[in-house]
């Protein structure tokens, strides 16, 4: 089986929003090759004696994305058939879209052919069960240990949707809808994706959750992952559309009924939503953020006074922050 390898020069902290992206148009499972130096945890992961010398980490990344060629030359993407200008052309839209609220750093792209290898799926084999606390995430393919059962689990397929829940800044907000959530809580989750937070929060005893997203492949991932865990359909709503500047979204949305919001999105984001959302939250509504590396803490922070809400709490994990918030 032959693959065309585009590959894409950047940053490394743009890492998780292009391969956010890119899922969007239909790439997936990138490869990534970076300095940035292992953590505890992920030494403790490659189970060896002896880790390899890495060299100085210089800020760069590539990331690379294999398309499947079939034998009369044509690209498959999503089972259709497209062509390499397409998938550049999409691409180059997306990483110029980017461009306008972050550094991304050059965003060229090179293209290559490989051949045998299935990266859609050998990537599974980097994503293992992992615990938030006393809630364990495992994927699909994996069997939940006799020890295990008596926790809560939450079974997550991450190859439908961006949100695995072994980010930092998913653990982050987890831990913060622990504190927060009862069995009256509406609960409100933008930028959906594979539906891992508001899944956390029903089964930690939410009444009810709704879920936005810009990507409609939000929706399918949402239905699987319901499905896997047990979510009743009628508990777990599912909408497209941008709750920032789409009135009709909003209306659907309705307003002063939830009492919780949670967006694990990017700090730029995050600063427009707010004065939005505090539309949407009941008095004493808790905002819980998150997606916010280290150095724009200020901004949200900053955002969040703007509209009016008391800041409660910061924490943090790694180089990310969460910020919860309360509206009085």
């Amino acid at each position: 089986m032959k693959w065309k390898k585009f590959r894409i020069k950047t940053r490394t902290e743009a890492e998780d929003i292009i391969i956010s992206s890119l899922y969007d148009i239909g790439l997936e499972g990138a490869q990534i090759e970076d300095h940035v130096p292992l953590t505890a945890l992920e030494k403790e992961q490659m189970f060896v004696d002896i880790l390899p010398d890495m060299q100085e980490d210089d800020g760069i990344a590539y990331l690379s994305f294999f398309v499947e060629e079939n034998e009369a030359g044509e690209l498959l993407m999503n089972g259709e058939v497209t062509s390499q200008d397409s998938i550049v052309k999409a691409v180059e839209e997306e990483l110029e879209s980017l461009k306008a609220f972050m550094d991304i750093g050059e965003g060229s792209i090179e293209i290559d052919e490989t051949e045998d290898i299935d990266w859609i799926n050998n990537w599974k084999q980097y994503f293992k069960q992992f615990y938030v606390d006393d809630i364990l995430i495992i994927p699909s393919w994996e069997k939940v240990k006799e020890e295990d059962k008596g926790r809560m689990i939450i079974h997550i397929d991450p190859g439908t949707a961006f949100g695995t829940g072994m980010h930092e800044t998913t653990q982050l907000c987890i831990r913060q809808l622990k504190k927060y959530v009862t069995e009256d809580t509406e609960l409100l989750d933008v930028g959906t994706g594979s539906g891992i937070l508001s899944i956390a929060a029903l089964k930690m005893g939410a009444k009810h959750a709704v879920g936005t997203d810009l990507d409609p492949c939000a929706v399918p991932a949402v239905e699987e992952n319901k499905e896997a865990n047990e979510i009743p359909t009628d508990s777990f709503d599912m909408m497209i559309g941008n709750i920032i500047d789409d009135k009709e979204i909003q209306d659907t949305v309705g307003y002063e009924k939830y009492d919780i919001v949670v967006a694990n999105i990017l700090a730029d984001v995050l600063v427009p939503l707010t004065p939005v959302i505090v539309n949407q939250m009941k008095k004493g509504g808790i905002y819980i953020t998150s997606g916010i590396i280290d150095n724009k803490e200020e901004t949200v922070v900053n955002a969040v006074k703007a509209a009016g809400l008391e800041v409660l709490e910061v924490t943090y994990q790694g180089e990310w922050v969460s910020v919860t918030a309360r509206k009085n």
